[in-house]
Parts: structure tokens; C-alpha cells; sequence
């Protein structure tokens, strides 16, 4: 794969190797090795064929085509290549998976934040949610969560429960 020659993009080569906090303002690749955080709040982060992270990152897009371990929060789109191999958890808008690609951890898709501010509504946040199987990312979802952990029964003569179904 050839790595974008544009500008705009910073670059870590195949022989780079950065441990510590790496933040920045511009789209970042990278070929070579970092451990530790990387920020990119506004902007995309592409993980190479060769780049491999031990690191959290926090970035508006972002493309793995290498190793990464550590949690990823994009704030719009998360793309894991078909040569990705990733070990941490996932919150993103979107998410694209390709066949081959290797995933170990949990996916929360996140809603997206209104650009209109004034209804004066604040959107639910993960740490919000709690942590436990009742969380849920919608109202829709969690009063299925809630009908089916309140309402089983034991149909008479039968030892298997019964869930009750209900329409919303």
C-alpha cells in the first residue's frame, strides 16, 4: 500500500518509534511504532500496513490497516481494513469492518451529536449510561432490556422460562 503524499498529512515512517502523548492538528499516518495516547480531535488517524500502536486514540476518523491495540474513539467514521489486526474497544458513529480484518472487543455505536444546540436536550454520554447489561443506547433498547429481565415466566409443566414479548 502506498501512503498518501499529500501535505496536509503528517507522516511516521516504518523505522519511528514514539512512547508518550501525541497529539496534533493535521491528519496523521502511521508506518511506524506508538505506545502510549494519540489526539486528533478534529482530525483522521490511518494506521499502516506496518504501523503498530499500543496506544488510545481519540480522532475524528479513523483507518487501520496494521496492529493496533488500545481503545478508539472517533467521532464520525472507524474503518478496520482487511489486514487490521485490533484489540480494544470501539466508539464511533460508523463503523466499516472488511473480511480478513481481526477484532477482539466491543463496538459502541454512538449517536450523532445535533448541530442545532438550542433544543437545549443533552445528548446521552457512555459514562451516563452506567456500566452494567441494563445500559442501553436508546430508549427503544432499553425497555426491551427491561421486559425481558422483568418478565419471564414458567410455563405450567414446562421447567424452560417464557419471555413475554411486548410491542413498543
Amino acid at each position: 500500500m502506498e501512503s498518501p503524499k499529500t501535505a496536509d498529512i503528517a507522516h511516521i515512517g516504518r523505522s519511528v518509534i514514539i512512547k508518550g502523548e501525541l497529539s496534533g492538528s493535521e491528519d496523521l499516518y502511521v508506518d511506524g511504532q506508538v505506545e502510549g495516547t494519540i489526539e486528533l480531535q478534529g482530525n483522521s488517524l490511518t494506521v499502516g500496513p506496518h504501523g503498530q500502536l499500543r496506544a488510545d486514540v481519540n480522532a475524528k476518523n479513523v483507518i487501520v490497516h496494521g496492529v493496533l491495540e488500545g481503545n478508539v474513539k472517533a467521532s464520525e467514521r472507524t474503518d478496520l481494513r482487511k489486514s487490521a489486526v485490533v484489540t480494544g474497544d470501539i466508539f464511533s458513529q460508523k463503523i466499516a469492518i472488511e473480511d480478513g480484518a481481526y477484532f477482539k472487543g466491543k463496538v459502541d455505536i454512538q449517536k450523532e451529536t445535533p448541530k442545532n444546540t438550542h433544543s437545549g436536550v443533552k445528548p446521552e454520554t457512555p459514562a451516563a449510561a452506567g456500566n452494567g447489561p441494563e445500559r442501553a443506547s436508546s430508549p427503544v433498547v432499553a425497555a426491551a432490556v427491561a421486559a425481558a429481565s422483568s418478565s419471564t415466566n414458567t410455563a405450567p409443566g414446562d421447567k424452560t422460562p417464557v419471555t413475554e414479548q411486548k410491542k413498543f
